[in-house]
């Protein structure tokens, strides 16, 4: 793995485990047992580290999204919860929920870029529920907007919260939230 590549990967790990201002170029360097001048090479700024992260889940967001668009629509539904299930046997919170913290107290090229891929996040979710509501699989009453916040909320706070009540809590959440896309009301 390139430089680069492992910089990303642990101002990653840093940032769904401990927050945006919780961690700092320091860190990486030690992590990596290089000097911090070696990280401002390939990132000018933390900013432009940010930038890099998030753009790294947009990249796996899209081939996610490509790779299933042909797949049934429980397999997509799967695979969207299946991003959390990853975060939290990592035991890390997702991306938008570690910068949604620190939100108001980032650059705004941050902001602008989480807000696009929450975007894609949520339209993704989005065309899922439609599709599975068309196919007569889902069943809910409220506006298909509505549903994908209600499923991403959960999902975001089950991360954070089960990692004080458990990681049996978290499983019976997603659970839940399938079992109210499934039944009929």
């Amino acid at each position: 793995m390139s430089t680069r590549s492992e910089i990303i990967r642990i101002g990653d790990a840093l940032l769904r485990e401990r927050g945006f201002n919780a961690f700092s170029f320091s860190d990486i360097s030690r992590m990596l047992q290089i000097r911090n001048a070696s990280i401002h090479y390939y990132f000018p700024t933390k900013t432009a580290l940010g930038l890099a992260i998030i753009a790294m889940y947009e990249e796996r967001f899209a081939q996610l999204r490509q790779e299933l668009k042909d797949r049934p629509v429980m397999e997509k539904l799967e695979a969207f919860f299946n991003v959390y299930i990853a975060a939290k046997e990592e035991d890390k919170i997702c991306l938008v929920g570690s910068l949604a913290t620190d939100f108001y107290t980032v650059d705004a090229e941050i902001q602008e870029a989480l807000g696009k891929m929450v975007q894609q996040v949520l339209h993704w979710l989005m065309s899922i529920l439609e599709e599975g509501k068309n196919e007569g699989l889902f069943f809910f009453a409220l506006p298909v907007r509505t549903k994908a916040l209600m499923i991403t909320t959960n999902m975001i706070a089950a991360l954070q919260l089960t990692r004080i009540t458990g990681k049996k809590d978290f499983k019976e959440i997603k659970q839940t939230l399938i079992n109210e896309l499934i039944h009929k009301p």
